[in-house]
């Protein structure tokens, strides 16, 4: 597991996946991504694989600071969880 990555799959989700959402797990799971930061439980499926994808895509040590820095007022304020 890493800092910053696509939220951990469950296998029982997996099975579920479409052959694009398969992308999303090419790289370790993280303790915060970009889905997390944008909204979680407020974000469909579909769109939390497409956040993921472009994390992937759009990698940069810069990415993962400003996610890590969206991260600690999210949590301390619980947005977007249910």
């Amino acid at each position: 597991m890493s800092w910053v990555g696509p939220r951990p799959a469950v296998p029982a989700e997996v099975e579920l996946y479409e052959p694009w959402h398969l992308k999303r797990l090419q790289v370790l799971p993280g303790l915060t991504g970009l889905w997390q930061v944008s909204g979680r439980s407020e974000v469909p499926f579909e769109e939390m694989c497409l956040l993921d994808i472009y994390y992937i895509e759009n990698w940069s040590l810069g990415l993962d600071l400003q996610i890590m820095l969206r991260t600690v007022p999210r949590v301390l304020l619980a947005h977007g969880a249910s």
